[in-house]
């Protein structure tokens, strides 16, 4: 048995387990997430079905948790509206508990809470096979059920509702993600017939993981060779400089998304807004889980980055607004440190022209209390300048980069000031609530 594994591909043996459950099972459906792996199941399955079983109905089960990147629900979309006349498709946007590790005042938090509309990261989808309050089939649901509780009883209503006949649900885990996982494929106590990949839930209703010997790489491999559509997601995340174990797409709360939370605020701003008004703790997990952003010798640059690069991919993901009043901050100071010069003190001088640092002298500046030399930059903006220990007021694109990742949209860090017109918005904001503080005091004084 072992010598006749090794002689076939993993895609290979992926057709023989599908053959299986096709055979064994008599109503199959998918759990997809929006994810590659979940994603690749599914066009894998949908191939399969027409080749071999075009007869068969299949199910599509997306359990929808609200705070998602606006690409994921795209490519949700996409891939629905591309097999709704091929499956029984069930978006569910139900509310439930989801698992947050954002703070200590809160286990649990909410999506879909009906009784926080006005706080829902994305609208709710206008499908006809959205599941929601409004038009809720799933008899086993219960008001806010734990988000597994929820795909479980999602498996026992499917069997009842289509005949009550043995039902699997097709989930798209592999062994390699955690250790964990791998060794709940090794555990065959609860196998069927056998099998270390089926799983029991209930009477007749399993659980079928046929990639669970699939690696990162065959994943890839399999979306490139058939051409299949995925999450654009990844490719945010591969300029990003993420690994590839460090691509998930969940929840943006659970213990295994938090470390990445910060994402959000630069490859998806708009729904970062949202994300730090809908629960608690999102935007301090966002600083301190294990992230360096709101350091400045300290952040680290993604692998394969030069801080410029690494700028200009930031740059890419904002909007049109954000990114050019950024590109007009950044400009404005390449600009000064060319031609103008900022005020340096003599060890700082010092310490540039003995790293090799192209400057030359350009007067005395009137900005610095003690008349420093101003100081211009010849040749390109350095990259960054870890090496200059005596100040961090000189330019790079490490600075630069460190105000997209702090949200620091008047650059403060970079040296920047209020502009005039800024000035007089706050002399008039002011100059308005102190009367409003002068009529109270008149009001309390006259005893109203």
């Amino acid at each position: 048995m072992i010598r006749e594994y090794m002689q076939q591909n993993v895609y290979e043996a992926l057709q023989k387990r599908l053959q299986f459950i096709f055979e064994e099972f008599d109503n199959v459906y998918i759990s997809f997430s929006g994810g590659k792996d979940s994603g690749l199941l599914l066009n894998l399955v949908m191939d399969y079905r027409r080749k071999h079983y075009p007869w068969k109905t299949l199910g599509i089960f997306h359990q929808d948790f609200e705070a998602q990147y606006t690409v994921t629900t795209e490519y949700v979309e996409r891939t629905m509206e591309r097999y709704k006349d091929e499956a029984e498709l069930y978006w569910v946007c139900l509310p439930m508990a989801a698992r947050t590790a954002l703070g200590s005042y809160e286990m649990y938090w909410y999506p879909w809470d009906d009784t926080k509309r006005e706080l829902w990261v994305r609208d709710m989808p206008e499908k006809d096979y959205v599941i929601n309050l409004e038009h809720n089939p799933v008899t086993t649901y219960r008001y806010r059920m734990h988000q597994e509780d929820l795909a479980r009883q999602f498996g026992r209503w499917y069997r009842v509702s289509h005949g009550k006949k043995k039902t699997v649900c097709l989930l798209g885990l592999r062994a390699d993600e955690s250790l964990k996982r791998y060794s709940g494929f090794l555990n065959k106590k609860y196998g069927y017939k056998e099998t270390c990949w089926i799983s029991r839930q209930f009477k007749d209703v399993w659980c079928a993981s046929p990639l669970y010997d699939w690696s990162a790489e065959d994943v890839w491999h399999a979306n490139c060779l058939f051409g299949y559509d995925y999450n654009r997601l990844y490719d945010l995340y591969y300029m990003a400089g993420l690994k590839v174990s460090q691509m998930r797409v969940a929840s943006p709360f659970n213990d295994y998304s938090r470390e990445s939370l910060n994402l959000y605020r630069v490859i998806d701003p708009q729904i970062w807004v949202k994300l730090v008004g809908r629960v608690q703790g999102a935007n301090f997990a966002s600083i301190y889980g294990r992230t360096r952003a709101m350091g400045y010798r300290s952040i680290k640059l993604p692998e394969g980055h030069t801080w410029k690069s690494y700028t200009m991919f930031l740059l890419d993901t904002l909007p049109d607004r954000l990114r050019d009043n950024y590109i007009k901050k950044f400009n404005t100071s390449i600009e000064f440190w060319h031609k103008t010069g900022g005020g340096l003190d003599e060890k700082a001088i010092q310490e540039l022209e003995e790293h090799g640092y192209r400057i030359r002298r350009n007067g005395v500046s009137n900005y610095t209390r003690d008349k420093k030399s101003r100081v211009v930059f010849l040749g390109k903006i350095p990259d960054h300048t870890d090496d200059i220990r005596s100040t961090k007021d000189i330019p790079s694109w490490k600075r630069m980069c460190c105000c997209i990742l702090k949200n620091d949209h008047n650059c403060l860090f970079m040296g920047f000031g209020m502009t005039s017109r800024q000035k007089k918005r706050i002399d008039e904001i002011r100059r308005r609530y102190k009367s409003i503080e002068e009529m109270e005091y008149e009001v309390q004084k006259s005893g109203l």
